[in-house]
Parts: structure tokens; C-alpha cells; sequence
């Protein structure tokens, strides 16, 4: 059976994009990268496809006028390489609604909080100020709103006692690193079905028990 077609867009480091990588390299995994795309030079994510030996190519958005001019050209490499779902790792740029569109339901994005809340930047930073006990991440289908669209996968971890920013972000990264692939994987075994802004996900087991914190 064909393995489903990932293009993977990037604007730095390439964390995410590297346990899609691993993931893809795992015998049975039903996705494989196809493309990834930064749209700035020289980042250390393109040095992780080529180290892996994934095509990859850089279509810096500063060359372009506006960003419709700047997504044609995305749109048209990601079909060019037969893309059949787009994975956002860290892309530092706001998509507009007629690239969304022409990718619906095929567009994917990690977000480092438990959406609908914290959206946007600097998530551990205002999940501490808040006093949340319960932090973490969320994987799910992109839509025109900043960090919107319908909840594929989440990971929760505790907020620590006298947690920083960074401590809180590297307990959270590892959990994006396991809920990115497990989401691919789902949608590319075809059991993700998006209805009324919610996503159903055939034969998962349910998730008992809670979790408390403080604990009891």
C-alpha cells in the first residue's frame, strides 16, 4: 500500500520535523516525507532533511510582494511533489484563508498549549501567569483563525512548582514529539473523520482516569 505523502514546512530548528523523520524511518509507519520547505535559508531543520536524504528547498517569503504571491509558490512546490498532507513544524508565517482553503482538511499544525487556550505566542509564558495546573500541546487541522481548527490529538503535562518558562516548554516538547507522528499516522490509516468542527477517530480506545494536581 502507497505511503501517504508528507510535506513538512519549517522556519528553524526542525524539532518536530525530526520525530516525523524518525517516525517515517520506523518499518510500517504508513507516511513518508516527501517534501520539506523552510521559508528562511539556512536553518538547521533543512540540514536535518539532507542529513536524512528528504528533498528540500527554500522559498524565502521576503522575496515575494504579499503573502498570496509567496503561498502560490508554496502551494505549486507541494503539489509538485505529490504532497498529499502538509505538517506545519514551527512555520513562522500566517497562512491566508485561500491557501487554507485549497489545503482543507489536508493541513496540519502542532501548537505547544492545550487549544482553545493560549493561542499564539509565547504559550508558557502566560500558562504560568495564569496559574494553570496543566499545561501541554495540541496537534489539529488548520483553519483561517490564529491556532484554530478541529482538535486532532492532545498531550497534557502538570505545571511544577516553581516551573520557568523553559522548564515547562522542554516537558511539553517531548510530548510533541510523540503526538505529531501518532496524528499522521491516524489521518494517513484513514480514521480521522471531521464533522461539525470535531474529529472522530475510529477504534480509539477510550481514555479513562484523570489526572490531578496536586495530586490527591
Amino acid at each position: 500500500m502507497a505511503r501517504l505523502r508528507l510535506g513538512v514546512l519549517i522556519s528553524g530548528r526542525g524539532s518536530n520535523l525530526q520525530s516525523i523523520i524518525d517516525a517515517c524511518a520506523a518499518p510500517g509507519f504508513p507516511a513518508e516525507v516527501a517534501l520539506v520547505l523552510s521559508n528562511v535559508p539556512g536553518v538547521f531543520g533543512l540540514d536535518r532533511a539532507a542529513k536524512a536524504g528528504i528533498p528540500c528547498t527554500v522559498v524565502n517569503h521576503k522575496d515575494y510582494a504579499d503573502r498570496p504571491s509567496f503561498e502560490a509558490v508554496v502551494d505549486a512546490v507541494l503539489c509538485e511533489a505529490g504532497v498529499q498532507l502538509v505538517c506545519l513544524a514551527g512555520f513562522m508565517r500566517l497562512l491566508t484563508e485561500g491557501f487554507v482553503s485549497r489545503w482543507h482538511d489536508r493541513l496540519i499544525n502542532i501548537h505547544p498549549a492545550l487549544l482553545p487556550a493560549f493561542p499564539g505566542l509565547h504559550t508558557h509564558e502566560r500558562a504560568l501567569a495564569a496559574g494553570v495546573r496543566f499545561a501541554g500541546c495540541t496537534v489539529h487541522f488548520v483553519r483561517s483563525g490564529t491556532d484554530d481548527g478541529p482538535i486532532i490529538v492532545q498531550a497534557a503535562v502538570p505545571v511544577l512548582d516553581g516551573d520557568t518558562p523553559d522548564a515547562l516548554a522542554a516537558r511539553i516538547l517531548e510530548q510533541e514529539h510523540r503526538i505529531y507522528p501518532h496524528a499522521i499516522r491516524l489521518f494517513a490509516e484513514g480514521r480521522i473523520r471531521v464533522s461539525d468542527g470535531r474529529v472522530h477517530v475510529a477504534g480509539a480506545r477510550p481514555c479513562t482516569g484523570a489526572l490531578v494536581n496536586p495530586p490527591l
